[in-house]
């Protein structure tokens, strides 16, 4: 099995997270993006509990784009401590990670 990554993060607008999407595809750092349903985080930030409201959004990638992909969504991220969490995962059609890998060459 053929080895791809998926990158997530969040924000706080779907208009952001269409454009971060957007963004990490035409640049061929992604292969594609999903923005996902708004979800309600509760987190720690300056020393209090916050609720907000966020869309996340899951990149398709392969695992040399990765830090390419990470530099770009940290560099253009509205938030401060953006959380970008990258997972390793195995694909269970090659077809698919061949996809992932061809439409992420420059």
């Amino acid at each position: 099995m053929e080895q791809i990554c998926v990158v997530t993060t969040v924000v706080d607008a779907r208009s952001v997270a269409d454009v971060l999407a957007a963004a990490a595809v035409a640049g061929r750092l992604a292969a594609c993006a999903q923005v996902g349903g708004q979800v309600d985080s509760t987190y720690w930030w300056q020393s209090a509990i916050q609720t907000t409201a966020e869309w996340s959004i899951q990149f398709k990638t392969a695992p040399d784009r990765v830090d390419a992909l990470v530099d770009q969504l940290r560099a253009n991220h509205p938030y401060e401590v953006p959380e970008i969490l990258v997972t390793r995962v195995e694909s269970g059609n090659p077809d698919y990670a061949a996809w992932v890998h061809d439409h992420t060459r420059p």
